[in-house]
C-alpha cells in the first residue's frame, strides 16, 4: 500500500500543478502535464482508483498529512488507533471529518514553525504582510542558478526562525523545478513546496540585478513559498496577485533598486496593497 500511497501523493501534486499551470501558464505544458497523471492514475488499484475519483470530485487535494496527530487540511485530531494504522500504511486510511487520505508526514519534513505567529499576535496583519517580512527580504541574491536562489531563500527562511529544515525544503523545491519550471515571464519566479504544514504560509523574496538562468529564462525577482497543503488554492490567488502587481513596470523596477532590504519590504507591500488581501 506504500506504492499506491506514494503514487497519490505525486498525482496530487501533478494535479496542483496543473492546475498552477492552468492559471498562470500558457498551456504548452498541459499535454505533457495530462500525460503524467494519466499514467499514475492507470497504477492505481481498482480500489483506490474508486476512493480517489469520488474525493477528487469535491476537491482536488485528495490527501493530507498527518502532521502533530491531526489532519493538516481539517485540523481533526486523528484517534490513536487511527493514527498507528496511518503510520502502518498497511492500508489507506481516511480522516474522519474531512474524508481526506492521510498519510504520515516524515519526521524530517521541513516545518512551519510558531515563533512568528506568537511575535505578531498583538500585531494584526494585512496584505503580503500576513506571509512574508522584512527579514524575508534578500536585496542581492548572490546566485547564478535556480537552486542556488532557492538555497539562499531555504536558508533565510530558517536562520529568522519561519521553517525548519532548509535542505529538506531546498530538495522537495528542486523536485517541483523537475516537474515544470516555475519561472513566469516579467522576469519572475515561484518556487515553492507544498505540505510544509504547522503553521501558515510563509513567502520569502529575493532580487537578482544580474538575472538568474532559470531553466532558460532570465529572473530577476524570486518568491520561494512554503505552503501548507490546507493553503493550496488560496495560493494560486496570492500567485496571481503578486503577478498583476508586478506587471507593472514601476513597482518592477522599484524592487530591482532597493537599496536594503527595509526598502525592498517597503516596494513589495507598495506594490501588492491592491492585489494581495
Amino acid at each position: 500500500m506504500k506504492s499506491q500511497l506514494n503514487n497519490l501523493r505525486q498525482l496530487q501534486e501533478l494535479v496542483l500543478t496543473r492546475d498552477e499551470h492552468h492559471q498562470t501558464g500558457d498551456g504548452s505544458h498541459l499535454d505533457t502535464l495530462n500525460d503524467a497523471i494519466a499514467e499514475l492514475q492507470d497504477k492505481m488499484d481498482a480500489q483506490v482508483a474508486g476512493l480517489y475519483s469520488r474525493l477528487y470530485k469535491r476537491s482536488h487535494i485528495v490527501m493530507a498529512a498527518m502532521s502533530n496527530g491531526c489532519c493538516a487540511v481539517c485540523g481533526m485530531q486523528v484517534p490513536i488507533a487511527q493514527s498507528q494504522q496511518v503510520k502502518l500504511a498497511k492500508h489507506l486510511v481516511t480522516c474522519s471529518s474531512c474524508g481526506r487520505i492521510l498519510f504520515a508526514a516524515e519526521a524530517d519534513e521541513a516545518q512551519n514553525v510558531a515563533e512568528r505567529n506568537d511575535r505578531d499576535r498583538d500585531d494584526p496583519k494585512t496584505g503580503i504582510s500576513r506571509f512574508s517580512a522584512a527579514e524575508l527580504m534578500i536585496v542581492d541574491l548572490d546566485a547564478d542558478t535556480r537552486e542556488g536562489a532557492i538555497t539562499a531563500l531555504a536558508r533565510c527562511m530558517e536562520s529568522c526562525k519561519f521553517i525548519s529544515n532548509a535542505e529538506s525544503l531546498i530538495a522537495k523545491a528542486m523536485d517541483r523545478e523537475a516537474v515544470l519550471s516555475t519561472a513566469i515571464g516579467g522576469s519572475l519566479a515561484f518556487p515553492h513546496v507544498r505540505g510544509v504544514e504547522g503553521g501558515g504560509l510563509t513567502l520569502a523574496m529575493g532580487v537578482s540585478k544580474k538575472g538568474i538562468d532559470w531553466d532558460g529564462e532570465k529572473v530577476h525577482v524570486v518568491f520561494l513559498s512554503a505552503i501548507p497543503v490546507a493553503v493550496s488554492a488560496f495560493y494560486l490567488r496570492l500567485m496571481s496577485g503578486i503577478i498583476q502587481a508586478f506587471s507593472k513596470k514601476e513597482n518592477l523596477d522599484a524592487v530591482l533598486s532597493a537599496a536594503d532590504p527595509a526598502a525592498l519590504w517597503k516596494a513589495l507591500v507598495k506594490a501588492t496593497r491592491h492585489t494581495v488581501k
